[in-house]
Order: structure tokens, then C-alpha cells, then sequence
């Protein structure tokens, strides 16, 4: 699981049977203060998340086809949840 912020939306006139209807979004990984940025990708929305939202991202393969209810499914990156706050201690 990835906390990551959403930068972006991806717009496709062809795609795979498994991306169909549904929302490819851009991610940033969030880092600790200081710590240099990771490289974005691209994650399949389940949670109608918009730009500027904090997510989490899942990143294994069994975990993703449960969450997408897809047995078959070839997805690598799917945003799971919309997180309201973080507190860190």
C-alpha cells in the first residue's frame, strides 16, 4: 500500500478490456519532508478520487483483481481508499 497524492487524469480512446469504463489517474508517492520524490504513476480509480486528493494505492496483483471484483484482471495499481486526514505521532 502506497499513500499518495492524485496529480492528474489520463485520458485513452483505446485501451485494454480490464481499464474499460473506468478512471486512469496520475499519482504522486508522498515522502517524509526532505526526502526526494518519487517518480508518479498511473493507478485505476475504485473510489472516484479527484485531482489533489490523498489516496492509497495497492499495488499487488490478487489484492487489486479482489478490489475490482475481476478474477482475470491484469491491473497493477488501483486506488482502494480516499484518505480524509493523516496524523502522524
Amino acid at each position: 500500500m502506497i499513500l499518495a497524492r492524485v496529480i492528474g487524469t489520463v485520458v485513452t480512446t483505446i485501451s485494454h478490456p480490464d481499464l474499460k469504463n473506468r478512471r486512469l489517474l496520475t499519482v504522486q508517492p508522498l515522502q517524509w519532508e526532505g526526502e526526494p520524490e518519487e517518480a508518479y504513476f498511473l493507478a485505476l480509480d475504485n473510489t472516484h478520487a479527484g485531482v489533489g486528493d490523498t489516496v492509497i494505492v495497492n499495488q499487488e496483483g490478487n489484492g487489486n483483481r479482489q478490489a475490482l471484483q475481476n478474477p482475470g484482471g491484469c491491473i497493477n495499481s488501483v486506488i482502494v481508499a480516499i484518505v480524509d486526514s493523516v496524523f502522524i505521532d
